[in-house]
């Protein structure tokens, strides 16, 4: 966590710069700025770390009732729009804060909480009492977020809620309804969008000249850069692609940055990186004895490792563009100071896994 954080802040540095000095500004303006939120993200995670599991089972469905709060003021006057998605508020290119990045980490702390409780209350009280609390706070996040028009961290959450489900024990051919809505849920949003229909073709169809300055462009930028590293990449401070090319080359494309300037080498070790994260945590998450601790565990790990498979996927062209930042490496408060929290949770309810315990009481 610490290395694709500070490597992050070199990245930023690097994929911005140039940006920087064409707006009249510091080439060190937004490495200084992501520096910042690494500060606080850090402060945060520190402090996320010391509080035991047992409260964040007990304030959970408050930390879910703040994020969604949060998220509905996008829908008042105090709502900013970033290309095309109004999913922050602030004050644009001043101060903003991007509520869904709050609730991706409510949901993973709240939804295997009111499982566990759902779980124990259905024999008594049935499926609709037992589960309609969870359902309502599930459908509610999913539809204050893409009330913003924010489909790719939708589908982060529902990623999220999938798993939770799972592990949860939730009723199977309720389940498999709920996929099921979720599939066609998507399909719609995608058919009634020309701009999502046409992300995903300019993916898995051949590019014609004129969208090559248009809905290809972007993708198209982020492969050139790609190949232009070949295995040792051009230097960190090299890339050609930066240059004014490639758009959002400090954000959700900043994978492709990393692919140019340190080659086929650097990618993959933050492809490894990602990998020993999602492997350490899901170890962890299996020895547990605790089910929230497991549950919780489960849930951080695929918002983190999935979102960064999905902003890998998108940049090498295995996805349409999303706009899904790689966790604690792309530009952006928001991402890395609750990406960074999450850390935190995950470290604390690590505390939990007995030989863990152990260790930690003899020190």
């Amino acid at each position: 966590m610490i290395i694709l954080t500070l490597f992050g802040v070199i990245m930023v540095f690097s994929s911005s710069s140039v940006n920087m000095i064409a707006n009249g500004l510091s080439p060190w303006a937004q490495a200084l700025k992501q520096g910042g939120f690494c500060v606080v993200g850090f402060a945060v995670a520190l402090l996320t770390m010391m509080v035991p599991a047992s409260v964040y089972r007990k304030i959970s469905f408050i930390m879910l009732c703040g994020a969604m709060m949060l998220q509905a003021l996008t829908l008042t006057p105090l709502g900013v729009e970033v290309n095309g998605n109004k999913g922050w508020i602030g004050i644009k290119n001043v101060f903003t804060i991007q509520p869904a990045e709050i609730v991706k980490l409510a949901l993973c702390v709240w939804m295997p909480c009111e499982l566990i409780r759902a779980r124990k209350r259905l024999r008594k009280e049935g499926f609709l009492k037992a589960y309609g609390k969870l359902g309502l706070g599930y459908l509610l996040s999913l539809g204050l977020v893409m009330s913003g028009k924010d489909l790719g961290t939708c589908m982060i959450l529902l990623a999220i809620g999938a798993v939770a489900l799972i592990l949860g024990d939730f009723p199977g051919k309720w389940l498999a309804l709920i996929g099921a809505s979720g599939v066609l849920l998507v399909g719609g949003l995608v058919l009634s969008s020309p701009n999502r229909m046409g992300r995903i073709l300019a993916t898995y169809q051949t590019c014609s000249a004129s969208d090559l300055q248009g809905v290809c462009y972007q993708a198209v930028h982020g492969k050139y850069a790609i190949a232009s590293g070949g295995l040792l990449g051009v230097g960190i401070g090299n890339s050609g692609e930066k240059w004014g090319y490639l758009p959002e080359a400090h954000n959700d494309f900043i994978f492709a940055i990393i692919g140019e300037e340190t080659g086929f080498i650097g990618a993959s070790i933050v492809i490894l990186l990602f990998v020993v994260l999602g492997w350490c945590m899901l170890v962890v998450a299996l020895q547990a004895r605790n089910r929230y601790v497991t549950m919780v565990l489960a849930c951080i790990t695929v918002w983190i490792v999935g979102q960064a498979i999905v902003n890998i996927g998108v940049v090498i062209g295995l996805f349409p563009v999303m706009g899904v930042p790689m966790p604690f490496v792309s530009a952006g408060g928001s991402s890395l100071i609750m990406c960074l929290g999450a850390a935190g949770i995950a470290v604390s309810m690590m505390k939990e896994q007995p030989q863990i315990k152990a260790e930690t009481a003899k020190a």
